[in-house]
């Protein structure tokens, strides 16, 4: 059984046990956050719009951590126009512990 979750105008494919980088949430280490479900597939069965309006996933957030620095390096050519930045998006590690149908 897998589902389909939404969070930050991003999708994530996750079933139970994983462990998934989110957008960034505003919860501790420790706390239980749920998700908007897009779809929901168990073996043959797909359920997708109205028919998952019930169904819930629950995760226990792991952690509040960056991701690894990426250079942005902007210049014009010719101009002696030079910029450098980094950047370190934040994200929340949650942990799938319930899919509800």
């Amino acid at each position: 059984m897998y589902a389909i979750i939404e969070n930050g105008g991003k999708q994530y494919k996750v079933s139970e046990g994983d462990v998934v980088r989110v957008e960034k949430l505003d919860a501790e280490v420790g706390a239980e956050v749920s998700f908007k479900v897009v779809m929901l597939a168990d073996g043959d069965t797909v359920k997708v719009g109205g028919d998952v309006s019930s169904a819930k996933v629950t995760a226990t957030v792991q952690a509040q951590d960056k991701y690894k620095k990426i250079i942005v390096f902007k210049y014009k050519a010719k101009k002696n126009e030079r910029k450098k930045q980094g950047h370190r998006q934040p994200f929340t590690a949650v942990k799938i512990e319930k899919i509800e149908a």
